[in-house]
């Protein structure tokens, strides 16, 4: 066969798929008035049209190619009996559902949606509520989930899911979503190559955002706010966190961001506001982190120990109780050129520059880290001519953990 009648074979076939792909619909007064029924009697690629009511079913099995798709926002109720949606084979689309009333068990991690070993996949325009997990996907690749919104009730960690899992998953989108009151927003273990962008996770009990051992993904332009923390990352590679927002995450043991064993990443045009602590870091290395802004922070970046060859350029630290914490006398990471607030210095050449290094961490900070209830004493005199005996002569901190060219003006 040559080339020109194998191309025509091809368009032949994408053809005939698309001709015989039909539209079954299902509502209360058609012949097919349940959800499974009309999903049984699809074939590949089919349409299954769900019409506007509520439908009182749960372990919807799709073991086919085929599109799920509601008109005016039928409910699915599940009744709290179990698992609602399971999508078990390739190019599956649900779009545009109310999932309510997961099943919770302490032995099953129940979802609303949940995808098996599944590829090229869209799961769009669904609002789920009363959940144990949301959408959780497993060993799936190549799929997005996008424009969802899940509206959890979690009072307690332990009996609550979270809103959006991957877990041995590659090459997934999940974009434009909003993800409230569950345990994690959305959490990743053992999944690569994730873009997590625009998507609002606030209010949930412990994460906005939660990664375990996964390499190579990237999430941009989220905000995560009001979470027990903001985002933590963990044991994880090559990680590109760039123009978030993590505010008023507040707590004794809360961040906007934490990195523990963390290497090879970048971490660029974030705002940290309004945070316990706007980063906290602790084994994570050859970081680069440039152009954040932490604005009104306890502490704006704490280093817990065992951090190298880390590069902090061109950040704006404004306002923050303390800039930087740092727990060790080891040190050979970079500060350099950022602007600070309390940066008191001059420029006689006018190069933009400050003439005088400023040094970072202040000596009551280095206290209060050992002793939290010395707290009480910030804004005072004896703070202050602590903090001035340290610039003069440091003790506790690394004589080098200055920043030689402090900006004289915010860094836009």
């Amino acid at each position: 066969m040559g080339k020109k009648q194998l191309f025509f074979v091809i368009i032949m076939l994408l053809i005939g798929v698309k001709t015989w792909a039909s539209t079954i619909t299902v509502c209360k007064t058609c012949p097919i008035k349940t959800i499974q029924e009309g999903i049984s009697q699809a074939s590949d690629f089919d349409t299954v049209l769900v019409k506007n009511g509520t439908y009182n079913e749960f372990n919807l099995k799709i073991n086919k190619p085929l599109t799920l798709m509601g008109e005016g926002n039928p409910i699915i109720d599940g009744g709290e009996q179990g698992e609602i949606i399971q999508i078990m084979a390739n190019n599956v689309t649900i779009d545009g559902f109310v999932i309510k009333n997961v099943g919770t068990s302490y032995t099953s991690d129940y979802a609303a949606i949940r995808v098996i070993g599944s590829e090229d996949f869209l799961i769009q325009n669904v609002k789920l509520e009363k959940l144990f997990f949301g959408i959780y996907l497993e060993k799936s690749k190549n799929g997005m989930v996008l424009n969802n919104t899940i509206q959890g009730d979690a009072k307690d960690e332990y009996n609550s899911g979270n809103g959006i899992q991957l877990w041995y998953s590659q090459n997934i989108v999940v974009a434009n979503n909003s993800i409230q009151n569950v345990r994690d927003g959305i959490y990743l273990e053992f999944s690569d190559f994730i873009t997590i962008e625009h998507n609002y996770s606030g209010n949930n009990l412990r994460y906005g955002l939660h990664f375990m051992f996964s390499n190579d993904d990237v999430y941009k332009g989220n905000t995560f706010e009001n979470n027990g923390a903001g985002v933590a990352v963990m044991f994880s590679k090559r990680i590109d966190m760039h123009g978030n927002t993590f505010k008023k995450n507040w707590g004794t043991a809360s961040f906007g961001l934490l990195l523990k064993e963390i290497n090879d990443a970048e971490i660029s045009g974030n705002t940290f506001e309004e945070n316990t602590v706007g980063i906290s870091i602790e084994g994570s290395n050859r970081i680069v982190y440039r152009n954040n802004d932490f604005i009104s922070n306890g502490w704006a970046i704490k280093v817990r120990g065992a951090c190298y060859a880390n590069t902090i350029t061109n950040n704006n630290f404004l306002y923050n109780s303390f800039d930087l914490a740092y727990n060790g006398n080891l040190h050979d990471n970079v500060f350099e050129k950022n602007y600070w607030s309390d940066y008191t210095g001059y420029d006689l050449d006018r190069d933009g520059f400050g003439d005088v290094p400023y040094r970072p961490v202040k000596l009551f900070s280095y206290i209060v880290n050992r002793t939290p209830e010395t707290i009480i004493l910030l804004r005072s005199l004896f703070m202050d001519i602590i903090d001035f005996s340290e610039k003069v002569s440091p003790v506790f901190t690394p004589d080098n953990l200055v920043d030689a060219k402090p900006l004289m003006k915010r860094n836009k």
